[in-house]
């Protein structure tokens, strides 16, 4: 039963960083319709830009809410410079080659600065353990920024002016126009704030994972399996989902598949989810008159 408890445990705390990514993957769907494939990249690519603000010798924190703002305007650039000229297009195949270039791009670019080397990331919590030594202090404090971060997103959605334009130039881009909201912009701020979410989920699981440009591929693949579970078009559905697959990663992992296999548990959820309810457990299912 303790063992039991320990895996529950620990599948929370690296399903928070699951739920940060999958909330990620669910802002840029619902203003593209399109799973952004660069996502884990990007992160990637800002938790190497803390890594080097801390090797230079800037404080933690400093680094941390600094290597945020980087990601932030990152995200907006590339909204603004690599995928607005695609807005218009009705291809969906040309902004999908888009997303898996810009990911090559990202990872060529890390590996080409910083070296295909693994290397540590330095974890801001105490070393000790809680809870009876079942969860670290890193996980503790994973779990708590990640929360945090989620409250405040939350919040800015439902409390604040721009997040409420943001929402309503995701659900109804026509009807956002008529009312005098700059849509095009909205769509961009919702890239950068992406793009600072997944900075911060970067940074909590480099400790854990370390740092190389590959670290976030397997991450991407559990948190797409959440988004899909929770709803693609819910955000926080989606943050359930990511917190139920880390969990059953770590339960199916060690009762059922084994640790070399964990991966499978996502990629059956994908597919599960996919023929059983596409919606998703929390998400509409549309239905179309023909």
């Amino acid at each position: 039963m303790d063992a039991f408890l320990q895996q529950v445990l620990s599948g929370l705390a690296t399903g928070g960083i699951y739920a940060s990514i999958a909330l990620a993957l669910v802002m840029i769907y619902k203003a593209t319709h399109l799973v952004n494939f660069a996502q884990g990249e990007m992160a990637m690519f800002a938790t190497y830009i803390a890594w080097q603000l801390i090797t230079w010798g800037m404080p933690y924190w400093g680094a941390f809410f600094l290597t945020i703002v980087i990601a932030f305007v990152g995200g907006v650039v590339i909204e603004r410079t690599i995928i607005r000229p695609f807005e218009s297009h009705d291809a969906v195949l040309a902004v999908v080659t888009v997303f898996i270039g810009l990911l090559l791009i990202l990872n060529s670019v890390a590996g080409w600065i910083w070296e295909y080397i693994v290397k540590s990331f330095p974890s801001p919590f105490p070393t000790t353990s809680y809870l009876g030594g079942f969860i670290s202090g890193h996980q503790v404090g994973l779990l708590g920024v990640t929360l945090g971060m989620l409250a405040l997103v939350f919040a800015f959605f439902r409390f604040t002016p721009l997040g409420l334009a943001m929402r309503a130039a995701a659900e109804n881009p026509s009807s956002s126009r008529l009312v005098g909201i700059n849509v095009s912009w909205m769509l961009a701020l919702g890239w950068g704030l992406a793009g600072a979410i997944g900075a911060v989920a970067g940074m909590m699981v480099a400790p854990i994972v370390y740092l190389d440009p590959y670290m976030m591929s397997g991450i991407l693949i559990y948190s797409f399996a959440g988004a899909l579970l929770g709803g693609i078009d819910n955000p926080w559905g989606a943050v359930v989902g990511g917190f139920i697959v880390g969990v059953l990663e770590n339960i199916m992992g060690v009762y059922v598949v084994g640790s070399e296999l964990k991966l499978t548990v996502a990629l059956i959820i994908i597919v599960g989810v996919l023929v059983a309810k596409p919606s998703g457990l929390f998400g509409k299912a549309l239905v179309t008159r023909v």
